[in-house]
């Protein structure tokens, strides 16, 4: 499988371009493009999330707990004092970071059900889902942002089957074929609450008619 640095770059370097063509193509602002950016290059590590003792979980986990600190600080400016907003993300930053991250070691076993295309689907969705409504992200922008994570998830698995083929030695190595795949058929519950989630992000997410305009340009340089 290819190693954490590997993962990073690559989607990087493709969340930029793609990213870049639509700023490019005047479908985005640069404030979007970058958001769009930073979407994709994370998408390029979530699914190593279930990998125990990786810095790719340690990495995953302090942005989600950032993330639940932001939401914790924008519920309490408008509800709560100065100091109990504060206390409050600093909590919510907490039990994201180490329990939840605790509880993803332990209950998941890596290139397991999030090592999936169904997983990403439901990565994307959930970022749909709270960047159109925690975060007032335009349906358009959200679903954008959806997308790249998918894509960035999408490119960790296909680097995760390349690496599987050793052409040196001419070989295929025994996790082949364990990254990019559709489900995890060995993991019906696991796979019947991601079907859950993933039917719970569609409905809860906004409609999607303009997106395919928005990324049209993007085929030109396919």
């Amino acid at each position: 499988m290819a190693d954490f640095r590997t993962h990073i770059q690559v989607a990087t370097v493709a969340g930029g371009l793609l990213a870049g063509a639509l700023v490019w193509a005047q479908q985005l602002t640069l404030a979007e493009g970058v958001l769009l950016w930073l979407a994709g290059t994370l998408g390029g590590i979530l699914p190593d999330i279930d990998a125990d003792s990786s810095r790719s979980i340690r990495i995953v986990f302090r942005l989600f707990g950032v993330l639940a600190a932001l939401l914790a600080l924008l519920y309490g400016r408008e509800r709560l004092a100065l100091t109990d907003t504060l206390v409050l993300g600093a909590v919510a930053y907490g039990l994201v970071r180490y329990p939840l991250c605790w509880v993803f070691a332990r209950f998941t076993v890596h290139r397991g059900s999030l090592h999936s295309l169904l997983a990403n689907g439901v990565f994307a969705l959930v970022t749909v889902v709270i960047g159109h409504r925690l975060f007032g992200l335009p349906p358009e922008l959200a679903w954008e942002t959806g997308v790249f994570v998918f894509v960035g998830a999408f490119i960790h698995l296909l680097l995760d089957e390349l690496y599987s083929i050793d052409l040196e030695g001419r070989r295929i190595k025994k996790s082949f074929g364990t990254a990019l795949k559709l489900i995890e058929w060995r993991a019906p519950l696991a796979n019947l609450l991601l079907l859950c989630l993933l039917a719970g992000g569609w409905w809860l997410a906004p409609g999607s008619s303009g997106l395919l305009a928005r990324l049209l340009p993007l085929s030109q340089f396919w």
